[in-house]
């Protein structure tokens, strides 16, 4: 027996006692995101030794701008970082430069009951081999989640496989060669959705700006139409931090019901607010943004309360790193008499950041999901420059990681 089977048939043994431990929790409790022990459990002190330090700088917006400009300098003259990167930031964050490196990452979740969404996290790509290149890979994530329960989703960015002006460009306005450009980025889509489709799983396609939006929007529809006649192989996203999303999101269940077909979609709050907000100005047009945090949260709540109750027609995943909001949506499941693992609903968060949420979610039997974005060091560094600076632009989120890390940190000492 090969090394790899032996520890697989460990950990298959280590899950299947996890779930025994599930089943003696009540049915009728909700997850409690408090509770340390659990969200922990999966790391050793040197990992939360190393999350500690992460959050205390990452708390410190001023020290991640001029890290962010430090490290796009390194990489501009390609000065070696991953003597620096990996065994802090890159862990943290990432699970591995490949699909076989993120193995022992992928294993760890699931033995707590978390399944994994393999997300190749290189970014900028620009010529039309870069961008063929980033297809196979994302298709190689679809093979090795095909009869993988340990995982979720395969997911792209959208930008990973289109050259972005063709993305903001109005199709019927394209040249002859941009019509041959946008026909390649149709192929592409088309075949990640096919196999994902003939291999039983589903898809994400993650949403960007809005200013590439709308072309994506009718990609994801006419791909949804296609594949997800059965069960819904192919999610949208929609970024609730924009004002039109709820009604996107109702509009698109009413084609749906129309079509005949099932719309899966992903609910967040979003993540490009500030570029959306400065762009408006800049070129003089209303914000797409809501006009503050309290709007956004209400459209969230709104947007999942409308999945639950069209469930036949719309399945539900909850990208959210917010405690209130996934609570909300547990209570919501009570309150319908919806099991905790129906597969029409998946929660989900980062490697690396609410393991409280996550792992708490998993010890009620939720299907939760953490997405373990992949690649190559240097080709990660501008996804992992993003996550820095989404940490430190979320009110609160740093200083609650850092809070529950510290806390069991304490109780391990105790």
């Amino acid at each position: 027996m090969s090394m790899l089977k032996c520890t697989k048939g460990v950990l298959s043994y280590l899950c299947n006692d996890w779930k025994k431990i599930l089943k003696k929790m009540s049915k009728n409790s909700l997850p409690d995101f408090n509770n340390t022990e659990l969200a922990f459990r999966h790391l050793s002190d040197k990992d939360l030794s190393r999350g500690k330090m992460l959050f205390q700088l990452l708390s410190r917006p001023w020290l991640v701008k001029l890290g962010s400009v430090l490290a796009r300098i390194a990489l501009f003259v390609k000065f070696p970082i991953g003597w620096a990167v990996r065994p802090t930031v890159y862990a943290q964050f990432c699970g591995g430069e490949d699909i076989s490196d993120s193995e022992e990452t992928i294993e760890l979740l699931y033995r707590s009951g978390v399944r994994t969404i393999l997300d190749y996290s290189a970014e900028g790509v620009d010529t039309e081999k870069e961008l063929d290149s980033t297809c196979s890979e994302i298709l190689k994530t679809v093979t090795a989640a095909s009869n993988d329960p340990r995982h979720a989703f395969a997911v792209f960015k959208p930008s990973g496989l289109s050259h972005n002006d063709l993305l903001e460009k109005d199709p019927s306005k394209f040249t002859s060669l941009e019509k041959e450009a946008w026909e390649r980025v149709v192929r592409r889509v088309r075949s990640i959705c096919a196999t994902t489709s003939e291999a039983g799983g589903s898809v994400l396609i993650d949403a960007e700006e809005t200013w590439l939006q709308d072309a994506i929007d009718k990609l994801a529809e006419d791909m949804m139409t296609d594949f997800n006649r059965e069960r819904a192989v192919v999610f949208t996203t929609a970024q609730l931090y924009r004002h039109d999303r709820l009604a996107f999101i109702k509009d698109l269940a009413s084609r749906a019901e129309e079509g005949d077909y099932i719309v899966g979609v992903k609910l967040v709050r979003g993540a490009y607010m500030e570029k959306e907000r400065e762009r408006a100005e800049k070129n003089s047009y209303p914000s797409p943004i809501q006009v503050d945090k309290a709007a956004t949260d209400s459209d969230f709540d709104l947007a999942v309360e409308f999945c639950l109750d069209n469930l036949d027609r719309v399945n539900l995943f909850c990208g959210s790193h917010n405690e209130k909001s996934n609570i909300k949506l547990c209570e919501m499941m009570k309150e319908r008499g919806l099991s905790s693992d129906d597969n029409r609903i998946t929660f989900s968060q980062l490697l690396g950041m609410s393991d409280p949420i996550t792992f708490n979610l998993a010890a009620h039997g939720y299907n939760v999901a953490k997405y373990v974005p992949y690649g190559p060091i240097r080709e990660a560094m501008p996804y992992l420059i993003r996550r820095a600076k989404e940490n430190t632009s979320v009110a609160g989120q740093t200083s609650r990681e850092l809070t529950l890390i510290r806390s069991e940190i304490e109780r391990r000492k105790r």
